[in-house]
């Protein structure tokens, strides 16, 4: 089997609607390794897209879905619940930087939990407004993608979309707005759009996913935490991407000392495995009445048991140190670029959330073109990198937090001489 006869097998059989953006075709997968259908290696500093803090199949991860797959696969948890479930909540009640009485439920993707996120914000102060952020990125769904601040590929044609979501701006020093830009952006929403008794949340990722691995900085975390509490809006953290020991905490809310109301999760919370989750204060999870929540899928055993592993994964090798210490060494090899590399705009990293800014060194404009040679330089000599931000011109960073310390040291090789070239 060759890649470009199944990329023209694939041109044939699904829409251009579903973008790829790899030519190769996966048979394989360890840890921080793909293997193509032609036998070539490539190091994923992709993971799924952020799904793989704990690398494909690791051992623990697999042992805990085959024992399940004796057990049984599905009864659906609303009909027939099951202990697993139960523990898991549990354990992430213990765990989620949230005051107070906590509560979790489960979902299968992360959009899934965003959409049910509003759902519980609003049953819990019966209002209908939601804010969101320029650059933000929440999921495909039609919520999601009202909430969503970024329009190509996203919103493409696909409008109109749900009412009463509004976007404010997103601290980013590099681009010239500032903590108290941002919130003046909510304060014209205030006075413009609506009035802030009708808000029932404001939606942020602690660090901007899509938008391009924008750290929220502590005074605009703590400003939003003081505004929500002035007019009862509830304060939602969009986890999805930043959490399970990503930026060297379990979640990134833990680098602040403001605490949410909800925060979402996905992705790497199974470890390759659909599992979403909302966690929130007990209160205001409980909003909903019986029924309004869940989902056939929902809380499926399989991925269950996996997160269960993945939550022992991480506490026994200790991966939030591991994810501080690789992204120290990551953001050091990309100053030393610097020299060499006039392209290179900003560095910005939360742990091992790290991603590198390129603009045009003659015009100081976002250079898409230039990031795409650097991921394709990279990918030449084997080692695979994502793109993201509004401008299409960041590289974010999303290794398994697992990696072997001499492939990463291999990976930051290439990636030096992909940026001098």
């Amino acid at each position: 089997m060759k890649n470009a006869e199944l990329n023209q097998r694939r041109q044939q059989a699904t829409p251009r609607g579903v973008g790829v953006m790899c030519g190769f075709y996966a048979e394989r997968a360890e840890n921080a390794t793909l293997w193509d259908v032609e036998g070539n290696q490539v190091i994923d500093f992709a993971a799924g897209i952020a799904v793989l803090n704990t690398g494909h199949r690791h051992p623990k991860v697999l042992a805990a879905i085959e024992q399940q797959l004796q057990a049984f696969t599905h009864t659906a948890y609303q009909i027939v619940p099951y202990e697993s479930y139960v523990s898991l909540a549990e354990r992430i009640n213990q765990r989620a930087p949230i005051d107070g009485p906590c509560k979790t439920a489960f979902f299968t993707t992360g959009a899934e939990a965003v959409e049910n996120a509003v759902k519980i914000a609003r049953a819990h102060t019966g209002r209908p407004g939601i804010i969101t952020f320029g650059g933000g990125f929440h999921g495909r769904t039609y919520m999601t993608m009202a909430l969503t601040g970024k329009v190509a590929p996203y919103k493409l044609g696909f409008g109109p979309f749900p009412g009463s979501v509004f976007h404010g701006q997103y601290p980013n020093a590099l681009h010239g707005v500032s903590t108290q830009d941002a919130m003046n952006s909510l304060d014209r929403i205030f006075k413009a759009d609506i009035d802030p008794k009708q808000v029932a949340a404001i939606v942020l990722e602690p660090v901007q996913g899509e938008g391009g691995f924008n750290v929220a900085p502590a005074e605009f975390i703590q400003a939003l935490r003081t505004l929500c509490d002035e007019h009862g809006i509830l304060l939602v953290a969009d986890e999805v991407q930043t959490g399970f020991a990503r930026t060297g905490k379990l979640f990134a809310m833990e680098h602040y000392d403001s605490k949410p109301d909800l925060i979402t999760m996905a992705k790497s919370l199974a470890g390759g495995m659909p599992l979403s989750a909302v966690a929130g204060r007990a209160e205001v999870m409980d909003a909903p009445a019986p029924g309004g929540l869940g989902g056939t899928y929902a809380g499926n055993p399989l991925a269950v048991a996996a997160a269960h592993a993945v939550m022992d994964v991480i506490d026994e090798e200790q991966l939030c140190q591991r994810a501080q210490r690789l992204g120290h060494h990551l953001v050091e090899v990309l100053q030393q670029a610097r020299a060499s590399c006039p392209a290179i705009a900003e560095i910005r990293a939360q742990g091992s959330m790290v991603a590198v800014e390129f603009n045009d060194p003659a015009s100081g404009q976002p250079s898409a073109e230039f990031t795409r040679q650097v991921q394709q330089k990279a990918l030449q000599e084997g080692l695979l990198l994502l793109s993201c931000g509004v401008h299409g011109n960041v590289i974010r960073f999303l290794y398994p937090l697992t990696i072997p310390e001499e492939q990463f040291t291999k990976a930051l090789g290439i990636l030096s001489r992909a940026l001098a070239e």
